[in-house]
């Protein structure tokens, strides 16, 4: 497995007192010295964390990857068209919530995923999208057009110790299964730490781990560099 590291909350540290440290460039550097193999970052429609300047910035001095997150907005689009990121993670987006509570629902709206995705696509740009490891998603990701799904991990994480682990950790192994059926490359994320990331072995297939909130939380005390390592260590 890889590891693509969400620097979304050193932009939120910076932002908190409006002033430009730390530097999200400067940590996306870090984040690739240190292990990560894609660097991961949410361009909000609040921009509440990370702004446009920080990808136009990003794209031009990453040595990695770029995998940009982003709702179905047409000016987030247009960014992405422009800039041209290795990938874009589609992901559903409240103004309210705290951080992204649920997956895609790609399978209620089908016909405007793959609508929106088309010119991504014919851009050149892999496209994922962020969905919650159910039956019904998988089958409409499949249908839609992108090459990547991105399972939710919330709920596993949620329930990681409890006694509905066992269930919420097999759905997203049925779920990785059955997309790679249909000939979708799998990723997973949100939620994942230090504690729970090692079950994501026990998911034949999967290619590739977004984790952002753990690996900035455990910097706060050991440094980025140690943070990354560690989880690098940890998913390999």
């Amino acid at each position: 497995m890889l590891l693509g590291v969400n620097i979304d909350h050193v932009a939120t540290l910076r932002n908190a007192r409006g002033g430009v440290e730390p530097e999200p460039v400067k940590a996306a550097d870090i984040c690739e010295q240190n292990g990560a193999t894609s660097i991961t970052t949410h361009l909000r429609e609040d921009r509440r964390h990370i702004k446009d300047e920080d990808v136009y910035t990003l794209i031009k001095t990453i040595k990695t990857k770029l995998n940009l997150e982003m709702a179905m907005a047409d000016d987030i689009q247009r960014i992405a068209l422009e800039i041209k990121p290795h990938s874009v993670c589609l992901v559903p987006e409240k103004r309210q919530e705290i951080t992204t509570e649920g997956g895609l629902d790609v399978a209620g709206q089908l016909d405007k995923v793959t609508e929106f995705i088309k010119p991504l696509l014919d851009a050149g740009i892999v496209v994922s999208l962020f969905i919650d490891p159910e039956k019904s998603q998988v089958e409409a990701a499949a249908k839609s057009g992108a090459q990547f799904i991105e399972m939710h991990t919330g709920a596993y994480s949620e329930a990681f110790g409890k006694e509905n682990e066992e269930e919420e950790f097999l759905k997203l192994k049925n779920a990785a299964r059955l997309a790679q059926t249909f000939g979708l490359r799998v990723n997973a994320g949100h939620g994942l730490n230090y504690e729970n990331v090692h079950r994501m072995h026990e998911i034949p297939g999967l290619y590739e781990l977004n984790i952002g909130h753990s690996i900035i939380s455990r910097a706060v005390f050991t440094g980025l560099p140690e943070a990354v390592r560690k989880m690098a260590e940890l998913i390999k």
